[in-house]
């Protein structure tokens, strides 16, 4: 199985002041090492994308899509892909999130995962709310901020059990530091794997949906640290649980 990941790269730059020099260094963070090496012992081979290569080499249509079993879209915002370099120089071109869309419809896969740019985002910079990507989740993105950051912890409960998705997944989810909040499609068409309670509410984790011929995802935390904690990333079946993710997605 080969799947497409778009996101989880950062640059950073910091400057360091002593007395009156200053020096500056920068550093490039891939954030899905360990996501990626988990669907490799898995058998899943992955295209990753990085979210500064995301305008310019995002695919453009349906045809470049074919080969991947699935798309990842994580900890990179809409208009890292609504941005090309054709409208970024005043020229009518592509809308990649109707392309992402109409890749569902036709059979495709989508998983959007959390995180500081994913969903809404955690200062509304993501701002997949109110898009063609919305349209095919099983979760509908709050039109603000959503962000949630939880230090202490926040503990999934497990909803259906039955679902092949966590077909092998005993006992409880570890911990995770912090999620997107979201509202589920009450339309019938979503379906709860997971949930998160806090402060009185419960928010999605783990959604699922069928839409057209294909299926979608909703993670809504992190696929890797900060959000997905060091106890997640350490637990023997975290590869099972994407790579399960990612397969019923695919229809595999």
């Amino acid at each position: 199985m080969k799947i497409l990941l778009a996101g989880e790269t950062f640059s950073a730059t910091t400057s360091v002041a002593s007395g009156t020099e200053v020096l500056t260094s920068a550093a490039y963070v891939n954030g899905a090492v360990a996501f990626n090496a988990a669907l490799a012992a898995e058998g899943i081979s992955i295209t990753q994308i990085g979210g500064e290569r995301c305008p310019a080499e995002f695919p453009y249509d349906l045809e470049a899509l074919a080969p991947y079993g699935a798309v990842v879209i994580s900890d990179v915002g809409a208009l890292s892909l609504l941005v090309t370099p054709q409208a970024r120089a005043g020229r009518v071109g592509v809308n990649r999130l109707d392309v992402l869309k109409a890749y569902v419809e036709s059979g495709g896969g989508l998983m959007l995962a959390g995180g500081y740019m994913g969903f809404q985002g955690m200062f509304g910079t993501a701002r997949f709310h109110d898009t063609p990507v919305e349209d095919v989740l099983p979760v509908r993105c709050l039109p603000f901020g959503d962000g949630l950051e939880v230090p202490q912890g926040l503990q999934a409960s497990i909803l259906q059990a039955s679902h092949p998705i966590l077909a092998g997944i005993d006992g409880p989810l570890p911990p995770i530091l912090g999620m997107n909040k979201t509202d589920l499609r009450r339309d019938g068409s979503s379906r709860l794997l997971a949930s998160c309670h806090y402060r009185g509410a419960d928010w999605p984790l783990l959604s699922v949906r069928e839409h057209g011929k294909g299926r979608t995802a909703a993670w809504t935390t992190d696929i890797g640290p900060h959000w997905l904690s060091q106890d997640f990333l350490a637990w023997p079946l975290y590869g099972r649980l994407m790579a399960n993710i990612i397969r019923w997605i695919s229809g595999d």
